[in-house]
């Protein structure tokens, strides 16, 4: 007769559980995003979650796991375990009708992937010199990105063809330099382009400096 109380309270722990996380991970972003890798410490995170360090430790474990753990769900704008490639724009994406079509999807959701993560990730790039954790996630964000590039790559030569003299493993390269989270905040926050201004012009320029076919691929839409 007591095992439903005993549910309720499991149930009640585990959404208090989930808050406290969600609670740690919001004040870790902002710590990160305003104050940097260096300036932001465990126990500043603690006091503005409100919870105690043990609390973060025991969540986490270092800070640098800290940090990646925000990132993650800044990239995929939520904390479901499924492979951002996935997701259901990747699925959309890869069954676009036109270049155009495709290169919207996709650049409309590398738009909005910057802006929730690409401070945190140059953060990581921040503090990689002196810590050999961060040094290990930065390589691991890089291989990621060229992972990402090369799917977009498949996904546009699906469609159209390459620009004569540019290889896949060219095209691959492009893709990687223009999904930078540098380039996003160098264009957003130091020439004060909107979002939709970096989305309109990736998409844009995926088109015209890859593809053969450009007319009414990039604009189409």
């Amino acid at each position: 007769m007591s095992a439903p109380a005993r549910r309720y309270r499991s149930a009640l722990r585990d959404d208090r559980a989930r808050q406290t996380r969600q609670r740690v991970l919001e004040a870790a972003t902002d710590a990160f995003l305003h104050r940097g890798y260096a300036g932001t410490t465990v126990r500043a995170v603690a006091v503005e979650a409100r919870v105690s360090v043990p609390t973060v430790e025991a969540l986490f474990g270092t800070k640098a796991r800290l940090l990646k753990a925000a990132i993650d769900i800044a990239i995929a704008g939520d904390d479901e375990p499924v492979p951002v490639l996935d997701r259901p724009w990747a699925q959309a994406a890869g069954t676009a009708a036109s270049l155009g079509e495709f290169l919207s999807i996709v650049a409309g959701v590398v738009a909005a992937t910057q802006q929730r993560s690409a401070g945190l990730v140059l953060a990581v790039f921040e503090g990689s010199s002196r810590d050999a954790e961060l040094e290990a996630l930065k390589d691991q964000m890089v291989a990621q990105r060229e992972a990402t590039a090369a799917w977009v790559v498949r996904g546009m030569t699906r469609l159209a063809q390459l620009r004569p003299g540019i290889t896949a493993d060219g095209a691959v390269d492009v893709v990687w330099l223009l999904m930078d989270p540098a380039v996003f905040v160098r264009l957003t926050r130091q020439r004060r382009w909107s979002s939709r201004a970096y989305r309109d012009w990736l998409a844009d320029a995926l088109g015209r400096l890859l593809m053969s076919d450009v007319p009414g691929s990039a604009q189409e839409e």
